[in-house]
């Protein structure tokens, strides 16, 4: 072993401060190892004297310091564009992500790039960190083949391309993409995989007559009702399933009519009958009874009837101990995340809905030096101590959790491009820590009517005047005489404690 060779290996890295790696020669002034060299260059970091993001690895005085700070060659810039910022092979991540979507949208037949793709590519290579799309670009094989037909024109720029694909989380990526950056228009996905289901679930199983019924059905009631929800922000998976579950029941009641040979409008209700008592353990009563009404309406058969059964009165099943135990635990048990403990509060506390909180938008919280107030309905609520606090964290570290397409409009931004996150993963998480939302929501209504007049309660918590007196009557509380002084006390606005 030569003594040059000792003497690399000897001295200690100025940033491991281990003796048995290489020491990179380029870097002079101090001893650092590859290892070190290259995690800076891969990590840049504001410069201390002059604030740029560059790599690191240069000394001045007892910091590190980048290139030109420290008179230093430049080892790390890109040969193209200068920047240290985003290192990635032998140029940055942005001219490579350039140079690669530039190809993925220019159509090879002309050799000019899609005008109707460029948002997307002046999108990408503004991106805050380039080396997120570029990951896409590089590893999405099915999306990019997708991009790179419609760049040449072989597929669609369009919804319709879309749904001829599977509903997997790489295509609903890239539509989400093209949406947010307004290539395409607005899209809804559970009412666009409805639209598909039909398709493959009808006509397969009915003969023509019947199929042509059940989609005017499932079309023109159903799907209608799910453009409502949309609408009014409460069309979740539940609702979607429920769809299907409704349509599966007229598709049946079709089958057992065929199999006797007889048409729906000649159905009797010995047939209905019969549908429903064959379907032990499921209320297909409750399923079916859409159908029979829109049948009778539509004059299809107005000799059927299926009232379903009635829905019941509101019960509180959690006690009050259990109520406020698990208020205790969302507020310090801080090992959940924020996020999820937020929305628990939200439902515990306020008996928001999780389709209600999931669609929170930023300008629903109004934060001052004092204070936190939050307005689920038509007047703002000042939050407890304890809740503020919580509520001043999320909003503080929120930002980590955005995806750059993400609506920095949402309260809760989810990982798909320009969407919030769905009620199933906070209702997943909340039953994983012995929560359940339906029960504690109702428990939190129970508390809340016994303690604030049913008026107030509904502006606040954005139910109906009914609702909310429903709820009063059922904690045992006559808020009847309140009415009459609302105008005299509760008209100069302003915000409220609960």
């Amino acid at each position: 072993m030569t003594s040059s060779t000792q003497k690399t290996r000897l001295s200690p890295c100025i940033g491991c401060g281990r003796t048995d790696t290489p020491i990179d020669q380029r870097i002079t002034g101090w001893q650092m190892c590859r290892p070190c060299t290259k995690r800076r260059r891969n990590h840049p970091a504001p410069c201390p004297t002059c604030g740029l993001v560059r790599v690191l690895a240069f000394p001045l005085g007892k910091q590190a310091v980048c290139t030109t700070c420290a008179g230093a060659p430049p080892l790390f810039e890109c040969p193209n564009c200068g920047e240290e910022s985003h290192p990635y092979g032998k140029v940055c991540a942005r001219c490579t992500l350039a140079t690669r979507a530039t190809e993925l949208l220019t159509d090879p037949a002309t050799g000019h790039l899609n005008q109707q793709l460029r948002p997307l590519l002046d999108y990408w290579i503004n991106s805050v960190d380039p080396r997120t799309p570029l990951r896409w670009v590089s590893q999405s094989q099915a999306s990019t083949d997708l991009l790179r037909q419609m760049a040449c024109g072989q597929s669609s720029i369009s919804h319709v391309a879309f749904r001829q694909l599977p509903p997997t989380k790489p295509n609903d990526y890239l539509r989400n993409l093209l949406v947010s950056i307004g290539i395409l228009g607005p899209w809804e996905p559970h009412v666009d995989r409805f639209i598909s289901w039909l398709d493959t679930e009808i006509a397969p199983r009915l003969e023509p007559e019947c199929a042509f019924t059940i989609n005017s059905y499932a079309r023109w009631h159903i799907l209608r009702n799910l453009h409502r929800h949309a609408s009014n922000g409460t069309l979740t998976q539940a609702v979607a399933n429920s769809a299907r579950i409704r349509v599966r029941a007229a598709i049946e009641f079709c089958e057992l009519l065929a199999r006797r040979g007889v048409s729906i409008e000649d159905a009797t209700q010995v047939d209905l009958e019969e549908l429903i008592s064959n379907s032990p353990g499921y209320n297909r009563t409750k399923t079916i009874a859409s159908f029979i009404a829109w049948a009778r309406k539509t004059r299809v058969n107005r000799n059927l009837t299926a009232s379903g059964e009635p829905w019941p009165n509101a019960t509180v099943t959690i006690s009050t101990e259990q109520h406020w135990s698990d208020v205790e635990r969302l507020l310090n048990e801080d090992h959940h995340p924020a996020h999820i403990r937020l929305a628990g509060l939200f439902t515990l506390l306020f008996a928001q809905p999780l389709n209600r909180i999931v669609a929170m938008r930023l300008q629903q919280i109004h934060v001052t030096e004092t204070d936190v107030l939050v307005t689920f309905a038509n007047d703002p609520i000042e939050m407890p101590p304890i809740l503020d606090d919580l509520l001043r964290n999320y909003l503080t570290t929120r930002a980590d959790r955005l995806v750059e397409t993400s609506d920095p409009g949402w309260l809760f931004p989810g990982g798909q491009p320009g969407r919030h996150l769905v009620t199933e993963v906070f209702r997943r998480d909340l039953t994983a820590i012995g929560i359940k939302p339906y029960e504690s929501r109702k428990a939190s209504m129970f508390h809340l009517a016994a303690r604030i007049p049913a008026p107030v309660l509904a502006g606040l918590l954005g139910i109906t005047d009914r609702n909310a007196a429903a709820w009063a009557k059922l904690s045992g509380r006559d808020w009847s005489a309140y009415i009459q002084h609302r105008d005299e006390a509760g008209q100069k606005g302003g915000t409220h404690a609960i």
